[in-house]
């Protein structure tokens, strides 16, 4: 049995919250999916950008999970075509108006199935895993400072205050195609995963993430808001916490 939380706050220092999320609300329900988006772009163009993302990814899995085989290569599939079908949406709205211009967003989506996260990622949103007292970060960050880091230029110490921190190597509806990270992790009982923008790891250490989730689980996404705008709250913050009792 699957039991999730999620929660959104605009933070201290933003006029719009610019972060989109979905989760599935039954926990019975045998289509488990999750799904946060952290839009960018003038104007409102960030939060469009974040919910036509978030809703297109949910309603093309929806639309074609029943007929999807159900192995791993087949489901994978689903969750790579979604991503491209939300960016396909997202960059083509972003060609009807000048306002939208440029406008993009990360997204993370992640299917539950049979003990396993098929996960889908672009951007630098990420996913982490706790399992056996230790939590692992399971996505790559597309950014620039990322980039940096495995050509061995700086420390990933160095990432976490890098003066360009946030830029984006690759975000979904800024071209015609992306190409997102897809891959499956293993989901065993007692596992948690912790799906957030980029408003929670640039506010919160992972060392404190970890702690909250793992002693509080119920109402870790409200301690974790909460500390990110003790810490400064200088972007939108959305946590999904999953776990597989």
């Amino acid at each position: 049995m699957i039991k999730a939380y999620a929660k959104s706050d605009i933070g201290k220092a933003r006029e719009i919250n610019e972060d989109s999320f979905y989760i599935t609300e039954d926990q019975f329900n045998k289509l488990q999916l999750f799904i946060l988006a952290d839009g960018m772009g003038g104007c409102n163009a960030g939060d469009v950008a974040s919910q036509k993302a978030v809703a297109s990814a949910k309603s093309y899995i929806e639309n074609n999970f029943e007929e999807t085989p159900k192995d791993k290569e087949s489901i994978m599939n689903l969750i790579k075509n979604s991503i491209e079908y939300a960016n396909m949406v997202v960059h083509e709205k972003s060609l009807e108006n000048e306002n939208l211009e440029g406008m993009g967003t990360t997204l993370e989506v992640c299917l539950i199935y049979n003990n396993r996260a098929y996960i889908g990622h672009v951007g630098d949103s990420r996913i982490y895993r706790i399992r056996n007292n230790f939590m692992r970060k399971l996505t790559q960050d597309h950014s620039y400072v990322q980039k940096l880091v495995q050509e061995g230029t700086i420390t990933k110490e160095e990432a976490e205050h890098h003066a360009k921190k946030n830029i984006l190597m690759k975000a979904l509806g800024c071209n015609a195609y992306v190409e997102p990270d897809i891959m499956v992790k293993g989901f065993q009982k007692g596992d948690i995963l912790i799906i957030c923008s980029d408003g929670l790891t640039n506010m919160v250490n992972v060392e404190d993430i970890y702690k909250i989730v793992r002693n509080d689980f119920e109402f870790a996404t409200k301690e974790l808001i909460d500390l990110s705008n003790q810490n400064g709250g200088i972007d939108n913050i959305t946590i999904i916490t999953i776990k597989n009792l």
